[in-house]
């Protein structure tokens, strides 16, 4: 797989142990792991115009992608030093049978992807932290199957909804009434505190509202060379929804950039 070309990178943090082929790839990654809190950093594919998806639910990344290798290479990396990824039941639903692991979304880098783990100190797979406030996912999905470690946060009223039918679906109760759970609480009943690295892939509409209550320190962010627009159908989403942040607000630093053919891969810091 052909390398990232590096524009430049003031990232912080001590590098992490990347094996050959993936340091080849990707040049030195840096990434912060924090004694007051976890780590938390979001990934995205966009459009040039912003658009993360067409036609949601069923609509997913990968469209606006094209399946651009380095692409999932670099989503790949992310999941392999997170220490879960957080998920949104929208995204469960749009891609159901997928599984939120490096090998899953790039299996040509499995075994560096395992040897990065290990070098980490990390369990074979993250985590996979599904957020539903309102109980409305499909446990039969591959994610919940016991191969890989699994858990739903959901509130009160969504546990009562599910815990007919758990078939062994570890539930964390947390959030108030039946709607929104904050990403703080979410990482909270995960048992996900300082030290740990967490990787978001839930949708626009979720993303936005953990940017808007701090919880995110990183947004990676890949631009593909694409334009979509907009129209009444099908319906696309834009990189933030159901949020409108008055300009200057919610500023970002570019931390770095790459690039491989008409493709960026740039990285901000939020906080």
């Amino acid at each position: 797989m052909e390398p990232l070309s590096q524009l430049f990178d003031e990232t912080t943090g001590d590098p992490l142990p990347l094996p050959p082929e993936l340091l080849e790839l990707y040049g030195p990654l840096r990434m912060e792991a924090r004694a007051d809190r976890p780590h938390v950093f979001a990934n995205f594919v966009t459009s040039l115009d912003g658009i993360v998806s067409v036609d949601p639910p069923r609509g997913s990344g990968a469209e606006i992608s094209g399946g651009d290798a380095q692409d999932r290479a670099v989503m790949g990396l992310l999941r392999a030093v997170a220490d879960a990824v957080v998920i949104g039941s929208g995204n469960l639903r749009a891609e159901g049978a997928h599984l939120w692991t490096a090998e899953h979304i790039c299996p040509e880098l499995r075994a560096p992807y395992a040897q990065l783990r290990a070098a980490l100190g990390k369990p074979p797979a993250p985590l996979q932290v599904v957020v539903t406030g309102g109980g409305d996912v499909d446990l039969s999905r591959p994610v919940f199957s016991g191969a890989l470690p699994s858990l739903v946060v959901t509130t009160a009223a969504g546990a009562e909804k599910l815990s007919a039918r758990r078939a062994g679906v570890r539930i964390a109760v947390s959030g108030k009434g039946a709607g929104w759970i904050s990403l703080r609480e979410v990482l909270e009943a995960a048992g996900l505190g300082p030290g740990a690295r967490v990787l978001v892939e839930s949708g626009p509409t979720s993303t936005a509202y953990y940017v808007a209550e701090g919880a995110v320190d990183e947004l990676f962010l890949t631009r593909s060379p694409i334009l979509v627009g907009r129209a009444r159908e099908p319906r696309t989403l834009g990189l933030v929804e159901g949020r409108v942040f008055k300009p200057g607000t919610a500023k970002a630093r570019l931390a770095s950039a790459r690039r491989h053919g008409d493709f960026l891969y740039l990285r901000y810091a939020l906080r």
